[in-house]
C-alpha cells in the first residue's frame, strides 16, 4: 500500500468502530458520525467541495479520487461498510478551465449471502464529481472538486439515511510533475489566493508536493503513519499501545460479541491477541532524533 492510500485509509476508517468494538456499546450505537454527504433534503450537508491552489503548466493533468464508506446492513443485524471509490484520471488543466467536467456516481442498491447465510444489503447511491479550475496567474490554478450527493430522500429516520449517505468522504488529487501550494503555511507571495479557497466539509493538506489529501478531519501537512502501528484501531488521535492493551483486557463474553460482529473489528481483535512481546514493547514508545 503506497503512503498517500495508507493516510486515505486512516481518514476512511477514523471512528468507523470504536473501542470497546462491541455493536451494542453505548457510543457504537450511533456511527457514522464523520464526513457524511447526505441525501439533499435530509437536513445535513448534502456536498462537499475542495478547492487548492497548483503550480502547473496548461497542459498539465489532475487525477482525482473519491472515497466513501457505503453502510452495509447485516442480517443477523448489524451495520458495516463497504469501501467505494471512483477515480477521474487525466484532467487536463486547460480543459477545466473552459467548464467542468461532471462525473456521475450510480451505485444500484444489492443483496448478498455469505457464509452462515448471513445477509448483506445495501441501498442505491446516487451522485455526481464536478472538477473545475480558474487560472489565477500564468503558472496558478485554483482547482475545485465538489462531490454532491443527489440520491432521493423522501424522509425517514437517521438511520435509514445514513444508508443513502457517503460517510467518511474525502477526496485525492495528485497532479503529476505539478506542485501543489499549503493552505496552512502558504508563501506569503500567495497568502492571498490561498486565503480564497472555498472549502467546504474538507480540508485539503499536501501529500509530498503534487499530491493534496481533503478529508473530513483536519490534519497537517504530510501527514504520517507510525511506522511502529501494527495496523488500524479506527481512532488515529488515541496512541496504539493504550488501545490495544485495552483490547486484550477484555472479557471472554466482549471477545465473543465481537467475534460474531463486525468483521474488520474481529481483525482488530485477532491482530491484538496475535502480537508478540517484542512487537507490544514497540508500542510503548520510541525516541527518534529531530534536529538535523
Amino acid at each position: 500500500m503506497d503512503h498517500v492510500r495508507q493516510i486515505a485509509r486512516a481518514v476512511l476508517y477514523e471512528g468507523y468502530l470504536l473501542w470497546p468494538y462491541r455493536e451494542s456499546a453505548l457510543k457504537n450505537r450511533h456511527r457514522w458520525t464523520i464526513g457524511g454527504v447526505h441525501p439533499e433534503g435530509y437536513g445535513s450537508p448534502s456536498m462537499m467541495r475542495t478547492e487548492c491552489l497548483l503550480q502547473a503548466g496548461p497542459r498539465d493533468t489532475v487525477d482525482v479520487c473519491v472515497r466513501f464508506l457505503h453502510v452495509v446492513t447485516r442480517n443477523p443485524p448489524g451495520q458495516e461498510a463497504r469501501e467505494r471509490e471512483v477515480n477521474v484520471p487525466g484532467l487536463v488543466l486547460d480543459e477545466l478551465l473552459s467548464g467542468p467536467v461532471i462525473t456521475k456516481l450510480d451505485i444500484p442498491d444489492g443483496l448478498r449471502r455469505g457464509p452462515g447465510d448471513v445477509a448483506r444489503g445495501w441501498e442505491a447511491l446516487c451522485g455526481r464529481i464536478e472538477a473545475s479550475a480558474r487560472r489565477l496567474r500564468p503558472d496558478l490554478f485554483r482547482i475545485t472538486v465538489e462531490v454532491a450527493n443527489t440520491t432521493p430522500w423522501h424522509g425517514g429516520t437517521r438511520d435509514e439515511a445514513m444508508r443513502r449517505t457517503l460517510v467518511s468522504a474525502h477526496t485525492v488529487l495528485r497532479a503529476r510533475g505539478a506542485r501543489f501550494v499549503s493552505l496552512m503555511d502558504p508563501p506569503e507571495e500567495l497568502r492571498a489566493d490561498a486565503a480564497g479557497c472555498d472549502n467546504v466539509g474538507a480540508w485539503p493538506v499536501l501529500v509530498g508536493q503534487d499530491t493534496v489529501l481533503s478529508a473530513p478531519i483536519i490534519l497537517y501537512d504530510n501527514p504520517k503513519i507510525s511506522p511502529e502501528s501494527p495496523g488500524d484501531l479506527f481512532d488515529a488521535t488515541e496512541i496504539d499501545q493504550l488501545l490495544t492493551l485495552s483490547v486484550l483486557a477484555l472479557s471472554d463474553e466482549e471477545r465473543h460479541e465481537i467475534r460474531d460482529g463486525d468483521p474488520r473489528a474481529r481483525e482488530i481483535l485477532d491482530r491484538c491477541e496475535s502480537l508478540t512481546p517484542e512487537e507490544l514493547m514497540r508500542l510503548h514508545g520510541i525516541m527518534r532524533r529531530t534536529e538535523p
